[in-house]
Parts: C-alpha cells; sequence; structure tokens
C-alpha cells in the first residue's frame, strides 16, 4: 500500500491520515508532540505494511517481481496497488478521485508545518505532478517508477517497472481485488478496538 490507499484506509479522520501520511519518515518511536490521533495513524500506518508484507496474496505478486527487482518488490507491489485503487476509485469511495486527493492535499498544507521535514520537502513536488490522482493511469506510475529509479542509489530497476507489471497486468489486478477487501476489514477491526491507541 503507498500513499493513496494508507490514506483511504485512514477513513475520515485528519489525524490519522496526517499520522499515517508521514509515518514512512518516523524512525523508531514517534515524538508525543504529535499527538494522540497523529500518533494513533503512525502505528496504524505500520500495522497496514506488516500485514500488507506478510499477505499471502501480496507474496505472490512479489514473488513475481523478486527476480528484476529484488528487495524492492515490494515497494513496486505498493505502487502498482495504489494503481488499481485509483483506477477503481468509484467501486470504492463516492466522491470523485479528484476531489478526494485535492482533499488530502488541502489537509497536509494546513498542518505543513508540523510535518517532518523531509515531508515537508517533498510534499510541492506531490502536489504539483499530482501524484495521488495520476496514480490511475498507466503513464503516471511509469513516472513514479521513473522518478524512484533516479533517486534510489541502488539499482532497483525501477524504470522497467511498468514493463513487468504490464507482462501480468490481470494477475496483479485480481490479487489486488482479493486482497483489498481483506486489508480493509483488518483496519476497521484495529480502529473498532478500543485498545488501538
Amino acid at each position: 500500500m503507498n500513499f493513496l490507499a494508507h490514506q483511504f484506509l485512514s477513513g475520515n479522520n485528519n489525524d490519522l491520515k496526517i499520522g499515517n501520511f508521514i509515518a514512512d519518515s518516523i524512525k523508531g518511536t514517534p515524538p508525543d508532540s504529535f499527538g494522540p490521533g497523529v500518533l494513533k495513524g503512525i502505528k496504524l500506518h505500520r500495522r497496514i505494511d506488516s500485514y500488507t508484507d506478510s499477505h499471502p496474496i501480496v507474496l505472490r505478486s512479489i514473488k513475481r517481481l523478486r527476480e528484476r527487482h529484488g528487495k524492492f518488490a515490494g515497494v513496486v507491489v505498493d505502487i502498482c496497488y495504489d494503481h488499481f485503487l485509483a483506477k477503481n476509485w468509484k467501486q470504492y469511495y463516492d466522491d470523485e478521485l479528484w476531489e478526494y486527493v485535492n482533499g488530502c492535499y488541502a489537509l497536509m498544507l494546513k498542518h505543513k508545518e508540523e510535518l517532518p521535514a523531509r515531508i515537508q520537502e517533498m510534499l510541492p513536488y506531490m502536489i504539483k505532478g499530482n501524484w495521488l490522482y495520476n496514480y490511475r493511469t498507466l503513464d503516471g506510475i511509469d513516472r513514479v517508477f521513473k522518478g524512484m529509479a533516479r533517486r534510489t542509489q541502488f539499482d532497483s530497476n525501477m524504470s522497467s517497472a511498468m514493463k513487468d507489471l504490464w507482462m501480468d497486468y490481470q494477475e496483479y489486478e485480481a490479487e489486488f481485488t482479493e486482497f483489498f477487501p481483506e486489508i480493509r476489514a483488518y483496519v476497521q477491526s484495529l480502529l473498532d478496538d478500543p485498545d488501538f491507541k
């Protein structure tokens, strides 16, 4: 799951959305200065990642990419799954995708000063390139892969990830379609648990 799915899985809770958005840039124990709702969002992000990374359906997707992308195969699948969420958005959410992502951008801009420095630096590029909205197209995720290839210090083969995905595109989409209801149910069970804070 990448940025779009993490936002979606946060529901309509702004603190959860912020925490989920910044979680990858927070190493170790997050500071209490974030507040309980944002801290819960960081924890939620980590639980989503842990569940996703060990799920048999996701591991099937990763296995197909492992030979060409090594340790980056999971990252490729995360972006691929965001693509299928964006492409099939109306199956999962009533609002239009562009309305939803503009709301996400507006929320992050409103709280920009509270975000970690790395996220503050990335946010203008995300908005200018409209990453979340452009996940819906193959060209959009191809640009994401090529951008990541430029920023990766190691040979990740990210620049050719779109070609690799295209070879088994229907299988990846079927795997996403099978997996997404399961991750939604898992997240809902966490949010319904009064001990999950």
